[in-house]
């Protein structure tokens, strides 16, 4: 029986299948479909915080208040001013490995080589930038306390700067014991206990006339609701049950903890594909000095790699955008 062969295009050829459909090679297709399965995934991460978000749009932590931290500044205000300056340092190491690949298709081994150890200088730094945002962001600043609710309140001056619980509590002589199943509930035994009680805030609280609580609810123009001397007065003696400090799991001196949850997870998961492109990054670059390309003639697995560093970029662009900018 003799085929029929259906010819279709414009000069009437077939696609017969091969080695490089589109033009691309077996390795960076298969680049491209885990790229694309991968960004559907971060999709659906940032879509769920999206509607996380908009489903407590009246009590969302204000990214500026929980970002605000400096290396070595300590006590100044300087909302987003670091993470800005991660994501410049991640987006430069994009163009370096854009200049490494270059590099690469004109075989030029030594410039190969400097771009991509630039790149992984970049990606090193991120990592180690995102780990201290991580610690400033678990051990907290301020401190807050918690209603039976779950809402969080927090202390501001005259001019709705925040005040530490350092600078409220009035420190009490009592003999303070971890919660056991003895004396504590059964998902707090071991515990670690606050650096002030309920009782020492409200004692410190009520001789300072010169602060008042601020709850995590938002008003109109975007800003938390500042209470009166009296409304904080009775709302902390009426509602407040316990401290919070920092940020985990389950508390969040900022705010809703699902905020927590989302930021640990999300850039959490982000974190582990920059690590894992360092890691590529470097098996490759040993083996670009060693000369294993070279000897190909072609420098493709560094276009490869490429391709996913530029994919981790991009989605910190949006990542960047979700959790520090909207």
């Amino acid at each position: 029986m003799e085929a029929t062969v259906v010819r279709t295009g414009t000069e009437g050829k077939t696609w017969g299948g091969g080695n490089d459909p589109l033009k691309a090679s077996y390795g960076k297709m298969m680049m491209w479909f885990f790229i694309v399965s991968d960004a559907l995934t971060f999709s659906g991460f940032l879509a769920a915080y999206g509607f996380s978000r908009f489903k407590f749009i009246e009590s969302w932590p204000i990214a500026d208040e929980v970002f605000n931290h400096f290396p070595f500044l300590h006590g100044v205000d300087a909302p987003m001013y670091y993470v800005a300056l991660m994501t410049f340092i991640l987006i430069f190491s994009s163009v370096t490995m854009v200049l490494a690949v270059d590099a690469g298709h004109q075989l030029k081994k030594g410039k190969v080589v400097f771009y991509m150890f630039l790149t992984i200088i970049g990606g090193v730094i991120f990592l180690g930038s995102q780990a201290w945002e991580w610690k400033n962001f678990i051990q907290g600043t301020y401190g807050a306390v918690k209603t039976e609710g779950g809402n969080i309140l927090q202390f501001v001056d005259a001019e709705g700067h925040r005040v530490a619980l350092a600078d409220v509590a009035e420190v009490m002589s009592t003999e303070r014991v971890e919660n056991t199943r003895a004396s504590g509930v059964w998902f707090q035994q071991g515990e670690a206990l606050p650096n002030y009680t309920i009782e020492e805030i409200k004692a410190g609280f009520a001789n300072r006339e010169d602060v008042v609580i601020r709850t995590q609810k938002l008003t109109e123009e975007g800003e938390k609701t500042v209470l009166s001397r009296e409304e904080s007065l009775a709302k902390l003696d009426a509602e407040a049950v316990s401290v919070v400090e920092g940020a985990n799991l389950t508390e969040n001196e900022y705010g809703v903890p699902l905020f927590a949850d989302f930021f640990f997870f999300i850039t959490g998961f982000h974190g582990f594909h920059v690590l894992s492109g360092v890691l590529i990054n470097i098996i490759i670059f040993f083996n670009v000095v060693i000369g294993t390309y070279e000897r190909r003639g072609s420098y493709e697995m560094v276009e490869k790699v490429g391709l996913y560093w530029h994919f981790v970029d991009l989605v910190w662009v949006f990542v960047f955008t979700f959790f520090y900018l909207v």
